[in-house]
């Protein structure tokens, strides 16, 4: 099974967590590089609420269909269920950092194949693709980073993941809003203020609403390339050595040797 080890951050841990990371940069660019992983989440979860207004412009079988609408919505949540399963696995048996790199090729290749795709069931594949990449990634990232972070600050660094999470949420309807396609006008208060129905069209702009989010599982990818495995699941492997190696970058020298205390009994 996998293990966390996460706790829940109060404001002395925040407090605690900007002393620590002040001091030790090397510790939070490990929450960050790995918290991309939760951008992605959020990316991927808040898009496609605006770019299947496109899709629909596109595609007449989507415009007519609702049925067909609701599976490329839904093909990424089933698609997340199955990774996050199977992410469990590859935790367990590659380590943590594995996991990541891998959500991070299934993320990049579903994104590519939403952007290019010539017809809605193309899409699909692309949205349970992406949803495999999204499922690793999010019971993947949270735990590195609970398993990277001193244990002081764990509850803090964690919530980083939520954090990013967020943040993508934010970027997907910022894309939105700025996409030169065309959006229709719900809002009443908008309405009233633009005096419009609708902004000018432009076809294809879905394709890079969805396609861009294989930028940042580029980008997590070739952080995560210079970044060290779990020592909590190195210790689990009998690799002692390199997660000592580990600790002694993550916790002050006098730290060292209580945290490998406490990682001995996992073994």
């Amino acid at each position: 099974m996998v293990e966390g080890g996460a706790t829940t951050a109060d404001r002395t841990e925040f407090t605690e967590c900007w002393r620590t990371v002040w001091k030790t940069p090397y510790i939070m660019r490990l929450a960050l590089s790995a918290g991309i992983g939760g951008l992605l989440f959020g990316y991927d979860t808040g898009v496609i609420s605006g770019a299947l207004l496109y899709i629909r412009d596109d595609f007449e079988d989507v415009d007519k269909k609702t049925w067909l609408q609701e599976t490329i919505v839904s093909m990424a949540v089933a698609g997340a269920i199955i990774g996050a399963a199977f992410g469990g696995y590859m935790n367990d048996r590659w380590g943590r950092r594995v996991a990541i790199l891998a959500a991070d090729i299934v993320f990049f290749f579903g994104a590519i194949v939403m952007a290019v795709a010539p017809n809605p069931w193309v899409i699909i594949i692309g949205r349970i693709l992406v949803g495999l990449g999204v499922g690793m990634a999010s019971m993947t990232a949270p735990l590195y980073i609970s398993e990277a972070s001193p244990a002081r600050i764990r509850g803090a660094l964690v919530s980083t993941n939520g954090l990013m999470i967020t943040g993508g949420q934010f970027l997907s309807y910022l894309s939105i809003l700025l996409s030169p396609g065309y959006a229709y006008v719900e809002s009443l208060l908008v309405h009233q203020l633009l005096k419009v129905d609708r902004i000018f069209k432009a076809p294809g702009t879905w394709r890079w609403m969805l396609g861009v989010a294989g930028i940042p599982a580029l980008v997590q990818f070739v952080l995560m390339l210079s970044l060290p495995e779990s020592p909590r699941w190195l210790y689990r492997k009998d690799r002692v050595d390199e997660a000592r190696a580990i600790l002694e970058k993550i916790y002050p020298a006098h730290e060292v040797e209580d945290e490998r205390r406490s990682l001995e009994t996992i073994r």
